[in-house]
């Protein structure tokens, strides 16, 4: 299970984050340091400037196409059960239906079930039924047998989403529209997460798992059209899919395009329809150019700074906390990210509290978080007998927004008598430094993390002890019952007990600061004018939704 979870946390942290030019870099850190005296604009932008509303065309029996860049390449796991990264997911969400379905809200919604499940034995046992009648793009019809082969292959294959599913103990069928799950025990995160799995059919992917990776057959909207490895997907509108609405788009085509400034400029110049990830150096050009819009959403990711609790001057609390008073959080994001991000206070994004129900005191998190003051900084760093010729080694993700951070933490320490080392590394070379709690490695790292509606995601993964050195380097002891309050409310179904389990242990996150939070950046996408109804998901795997209750784009033309 460790090196499925190593796996698994490695993607998640790969997932995050957009790139900035290396001479913004320099050209934003190395000014007077106005804007961290409170002289600047501390006004965040609001993201849902970037929301529209969808119309209808008078013409509804419509064949559009559309172009849709990418902006990493993809694993090319089309197969949902072994598929590790959003991109690949991108291209699957639109050929597989799950049993449940994130809606705009990062709410669950029933899909292909019937309903929300019965629950039995305190959260141990769930009873789903599904929809009758739904077909595979084969003509095969949807059972029990095929969602139950949805929740249990991950584990029994032991592909990298097996902690996703490892704690269901058995999933039967009852007769071909009900199923049984039972759990080892309670799971908190099973009604938010874990049952929003995709359905696979269980005869076809098992014949030929690897075919059916590059080939699949879901009961979703679109179909397998063509695949050329490395270079693109074509998907086709199913003429037979059982919901409603049927999509007004034909045919879509992926194709990835890492390099920011080219995807910018394709889009720009008309030459391709939609690009997912507006860069934040780019934003502006964007922002007002002719014939384009942005759209964007909150997204559940969650970017920190943590500290190296296991050795170095950073293991003294005091020292952490000088280090959060030595900078403007917010300012950073201001002027680095702009309409592109939120500020954080927490562990838990602002979308994840509101679309769980958890009513979190994030106003009290705020009051409670550092705030900038080198004064106080410096006494701190003083009173803790940090040496003046104090240089902690920061290392961060190269040409990004957290190398800009992290070197926006050097230049403050520095103002104050201090300095830094920061290093950009490749994410190949950060994931097998940071976590290794060696001082003579790091003493501070920014990383990023995403997560969804449930508070488990972040809080077991980042912070209880069972995962340092997995999906974790900061090696928190925590105080008193830190780690048990994280397992407990891990393996409850009361929602209420959860939350003031997780209260508890934000509480001493933000009084002890293992890590900062520093910001949520939100999902975006660019599109030509031309392109109507299409909204940015909170989650990016889910982007481009296309066809839902809520939108159904199509292009005018």
């Amino acid at each position: 299970m460790a090196n499925n979870q190593n796996l698994w946390a490695r993607r998640r942290i790969l997932a995050t984050g957009g790139a900035v030019s290396a001479a913004t870099i320099a050209g934003c850190i190395g000014g007077n340091g106005d804007d961290d005296n409170g002289n600047g604009d501390d006004e965040v932008a609001d993201i849902s400037e970037y929301q529209h509303d969808g119309e209808e065309p008078d013409d509804q029996d419509r064949s559009d196409s559309l172009e849709f860049l990418q902006p990493a390449d993809p694993d090319e796991d089309y197969d949902p059960v072994i598929s590790f990264d959003s991109y690949s997911m991108q291209v699957a969400n639109l050929v597989f239906d799950g049993l449940y379905e994130w809606d705009d809200e990062l709410e669950l919604e029933p899909k292909i079930a019937d309903g929300m499940p019965d629950e039995e034995d305190d959260g141990e046992t769930y009873i789903f039924d599904i929809q009758e009648g739904i077909e595979f793009h084969n003509g095969d019809e949807l059972t029990a047998s095929d969602v139950a082969h949805s929740f249990t292959a991950p584990v029994e294959e032991e592909t990298q989403n097996a902690a996703t599913y490892a704690m269901i103990e058995s999933a039967e069928p009852i007769d071909d529209y009900s199923l049984e799950v039972t759990l080892e025990h309670p799971y908190g995160p099973f009604t938010m997460s874990t049952m929003a799995v995709p359905v696979v059919p269980e005869d076809v992917r098992t014949e030929d798992p690897e075919a059916f990776n590059t080939d699949p057959i879901g009961s979703g909207p679109f179909q397998f059209a063509e695949f050329q490895p490395g270079e693109y997907v074509e998907l086709e509108r199913w003429e037979d899919y059982w919901d409603e609405p049927m999509p007004y788009i034909q045919d879509i085509r992926f194709e990835a395009a890492p390099d920011d400034a080219n995807r910018v400029a394709q889009v720009l110049a008309g030459d391709t329809d939609v690009i997912d990830t507006v860069p934040a150096t780019e934003w502006d050009e964007v922002d007002g150019a002719d014939g384009v819009r942005i759209h964007g959403s909150r997204s559940p990711s969650y970017m920190y700074l943590a500290f190296n609790c296991n050795e170095g001057e950073t293991t003294d609390p005091d020292v952490r906390r000088a280090v959060a008073h030595s900078f403007s959080m917010q300012e950073f994001v201001n002027e680095h990210l702009g309409p592109a991000a939120d500020p954080l206070s927490s562990p838990i994004p602002e979308v994840t509290d509101e679309s769980g129900g958890w009513e979190f005191p994030m106003d009290e998190w705020e009051e409670e978080m550092p705030e900038y003051d080198p004064d106080q900084a410096q006494e701190l760093l003083e009173e803790a007998g940090v040496p003046d010729d104090w240089e902690p080694r920061i290392i961060a993700p190269e040409g990004g927004p957290r190398e800009a951070l992290a070197e926006r933490i050097g230049s403050r320490l520095s103002e104050i008598g201090y300095g830094a080392d920061v290093q950009g590394m490749s994410f190949a070379t950060l994931v097998d430094t940071y976590n290794t709690g060696n001082v003579d490695d790091y003493e501070m790292y920014l990383l990023g993390w995403t997560g969804g509606p449930d508070p488990d995601v972040y809080y077991y993964n980042l912070f209880h002890e069972s995962q340092e050195g997995v999906g974790q380097g900061h090696f928190y002891e925590g105080q008193g019952d830190f780690h048990d309050n994280i397992l407990n409310a891990r393996e409850s179904a009361d929602q209420d007990e959860r939350r003031d389990l997780y209260v508890d242990v934000t509480e001493e996150i933000i009084e002890y600061l293992p890590v900062l939070p520093a910001y949520s950046e939100h999902n975006t996408m660019a599109a030509r004018e031309e392109v109507e109804d299409i909204h940015a998901h909170p989650s990016v795997s889910y982007n481009p939704r296309i066809v839902s209750d809520y939108q159904n784009t199509w292009i005018d033309e």
